[in-house]
């Protein structure tokens, strides 16, 4: 019998009355297993403690969204060119509510709504005009590439992250872009690992 501290025995008590969780937490017990052959433990009766292997119940979750960002980012793909409007374009009409951090009359940014570093903004094109992707830009669309950096700029003084903040684009479904309106994402306030991805 594996040894689990009282969090992850707990955890995957509830893992056992949900699929969704039991799923989750299949990965670990993967990892587990693997863990103690390579380590030279067959006996599936021996004790080894499972947090230094998992490093703890955080690394399950981040598998987890992990595989919830590429499925969002492969159903967005099948729909891009649909034309409809996005949840940005209802966010700029002022449909959906946001925390805005900086707007003019090219670009807004706001809030993430599930962000991944304690700041991380959206700075997005008022106007799509065609610009659902990076890959899409054409010559006309130079002069709001170079704003939307701009302005990604302003919001990292505004943030107090000028220090030190990093500005991503993910382009199309091998990079997880899960809304077809050119966006960036500028994170900071943590340690941005090298490489990313």
């Amino acid at each position: 019998m594996i040894s689990f501290p009282f969090s992850a025995s707990k955890s995957m008590a509830a893992a056992a009355a949900n699929p969704f969780l039991l799923l989750r937490h299949s990965h670990a017990l993967r990892a587990l297993t693997t863990a103690k052959t390579s380590l030279g433990f067959p006996n599936s009766h021996c004790r080894i403690p499972i947090l230094p292997l998992l490093h703890s119940n955080r690394s399950i979750h981040r598998i987890s969204a992990a595989a919830d960002e590429e499925a969002s980012a492969k159903a967005a793909a099948a729909s891009a060119d649909s034309g409809g409007p996005t949840i940005f374009d209802k966010i700029i009409a002022k449909e959906i509510p946001s925390t805005i951090v900086y707007e003019d009359e090219k670009v807004l940014a706001f809030r993430d709504i599930s962000p991944q570093a304690p700041v991380h903004v959206l700075v997005i094109p008022k106007f799509r005009d065609g610009l659902t992707q990076l890959s899409k830009a054409e010559p006309r669309h130079a002069e709001i590439l170079g704003h939307l950096l701009y302005a990604a700029k302003i919001v990292a003084e505004k943030e107090g992250i000028q220090d030190g903040f990093r500005v991503v684009i993910n382009n199309g479904p091998d990079a997880c872009q899960s809304v077809y309106h050119l966006h960036l994402h500028i994170l900071g306030k943590r340690p941005m690992k090298w490489p990313p991805g």
